[in-house]
């Protein structure tokens, strides 16, 4: 589900809403300007020393990521390979050169023209497996920044609640407003521990799941590849391909595609072309 991410913070933020307030503490009493300054511009300003620019760069794209992730439809890719297995076996893997152009996916296009190629298969498992290890690192980038971001936010809370006491004991004279300035001072470790595991840390591990998703996906494509190249039978490839599909969607992998006969047998008029 696209909208799990947010659904789930949503459910979050609710739940400690509606806590708070039946405990009779009012939600607008973290609205304190200092804390947040100290929350949030301290934790930005370690996560950037920690991450870099690059990481930095990488939080907006990081949450629009987490929030709409692209879809990973494995049975249809399986549907996509087993009938490209079935046009290599009848026509032979030049004829994939054809079929190029109608495939989307920039990693099962790029292996495909490897192997039409006609590059070894130790080394279009190296190529292929490159671009898999260089994918997961750019997406650390990404997913380690939140990580970060999840670590620093308790300790600056507790900075800021410290730095709040300080204040509240430099003015004893005053016992009167020791309560509620007492209970200000909390607000920053509050928002520290709250962003730091309502935010920061499920969004990191939101982006390293779909990461891992995504490097399985490949993997599934890489060794689709490898056996159409080695000209198994296209069942035999199927079955390959399956190991890397979760039971309860296995049966939609094994239904023909509309969209993907056209590969495995052109229509008359496109031959004539």
């Amino acid at each position: 589900m696209k909208a799990a991410t947010i659904i789930g913070l949503v459910i979050a933020l609710v739940g400690l809403a509606m806590g708070a307030t039946i405990e009779g503490t009012a939600v607008t009493a973290i609205i304190q300007i200092p804390a947040l300054l100290i929350v949030l511009g301290g934790t930005f300003g370690a996560t950037m020393a920690s991450a870099g620019m690059e990481g930095v760069k990488a939080i907006v794209p990081g949450y629009k990521l987490a929030f709409s992730p692209p879809p990973l439809d494995k049975p249809e890719r399986v549907r996509e390979l087993v009938a490209l297995a079935e046009k290599a076996r009848k026509d032979g893997l030049l004829a994939l050169e054809g079929e190029l152009p109608n495939i989307d996916d920039d990693f099962t296009r790029t292996g495909l023209q490897l192997v039409v190629d006609g590059t070894e298969p130790e080394l279009v498992r190296e190529v292929l497996e490159g671009e898999i290890d260089g994918m997961e690192q750019r997406h650390k980038v990404g997913w380690a920044t939140f990580e970060k971001a999840g670590g620093f936010a308790p300790t600056i809370g507790i900075i800021g609640t410290v730095l709040s006491l300080i204040h509240v004991l430099g003015n004893l004279s005053d016992p009167g407003s020791l309560g509620p300035s007492i209970s200000g001072a909390f607000i920053a470790t509050l928002l520290g521990v709250g962003t730091a595991n309502i935010v920061y840390l499920p969004i990191g591990n939101r982006l390293k799941d779909l990461s891992q998703q995504e490097a399985s996906m490949r993997t599934m494509v890489l060794e689709g590849i490898l056996a159409i190249q080695a000209g198994d039978n296209p069942r035999i490839v199927s079955q390959k391909l399956l190991t890397f599909v979760a039971p309860s969607e296995r049966e939609a992998a094994q239904n023909p595609s509309p969209n993907l006969k056209a590969v495995a047998d052109p229509p008359a008029d496109a031959q004539a072309a």
